[in-house]
């Protein structure tokens, strides 16, 4: 058995700090009081109340609402629809093929991803903005939901399917009464994840964008170049808040996919 040295104490923490103390600082910093944003002025969230009457990063962060919620919907079902079809639809003809398909995104870079799906707009004549940002969205962050549900449903107990379809409820209702109930924790956990895949994306978008469709990673950046303001930290702040609560509530729930186990 292999003791917890002081060596791995430093290193671990040395880890963490290498990590996390960047954003801490930012999450400090947006409380200074200063203009200079590397000179302390005191504590003050001035910067979050302006925030508030900025409408260049209120618009940019209301389209990123609406690109996610509607982006992580269509990806849960479209997910949830391939992880069935990969667990139980058996060898079917191009199922090799099809999950392929699936997973790509996965470890596909973003350049590639952005620039093909770009290709493919451009081709097709199909105005940038709003829809290509997510469709763009729905496509890379479907296949962590069926990553996610596929595992649900790889220890799910069909005996409980098979005994509504014996007490006379059709394959339909079925699913919708006994199937979706119970992996629903995966479910919840998928769309939370694609909602925060699609909330901090910026190289993606950058490729599929159009006029009246800038996201708030990419609003950020922009500014970023031209200089950090108090006001960044105050709305990077805010972000990695909503991505940290997301991530974490989707990975509370996705606890909940394998069954308790019993004494």
């Amino acid at each position: 058995m292999r003791r917890f040295t002081s060596f791995n104490l430093v290193a671990l923490v040395f880890g963490l700090a290498f990590l996390y103390l960047p954003i801490l600082i930012l999450i400090i910093y947006s409380f200074n009081a200063s203009r200079i944003v590397t000179v302390w002025g005191g504590f003050s969230t001035r910067w979050y109340v302006e925030l508030m009457h900025n409408e260049s990063i209120l618009d940019a962060a209301w389209v990123t609402l609406r690109v996610g919620l509607l982006s992580a919907s269509v990806a849960t079902v479209l997910g949830t629809l391939a992880a069935l079809a990969l667990v139980r639809g058996g060898r079917f003809w191009g199922r090799t093929l099809f999950s392929g398909m699936v997973f790509a995104p996965l470890v596909m870079p973003e350049v590639i991803t952005g620039l093909s799906l770009l290709l493919l707009f451009v081709a097709i004549n199909f105005d940038r903005g709003f829809w290509t940002v997510t469709i763009a969205h729905i496509t890379f962050s479907m296949c962590f939901v069926a990553v996610v549900v596929q595992s649900r449903l790889l220890s799910f107990d069909r005996s409980l399917e098979e005994a509504a379809l014996d007490l006379g409820a059709t394959p339909v209702k079925t699913f919708f009464a006994v199937t979706l109930p119970l992996i629903a924790p995966a479910v919840i956990a998928g769309w939370m994840l694609a909602f925060s895949l699609s909330l901090d994306d910026l190289v993606i978008a950058s490729f599929t964008t159009g006029p009246g469709a800038t996201t708030l990673p990419m609003k950020i950046y922009s500014q970023v170049r031209r200089g950090v303001t108090p006001e960044i930290n105050a709305v990077c702040t805010i972000l990695v808040a909503l991505v940290t609560l997301g991530v974490l509530t989707a990975s509370i729930l996705g606890k909940a996919r394998s069954p308790a186990r019993t004494p």
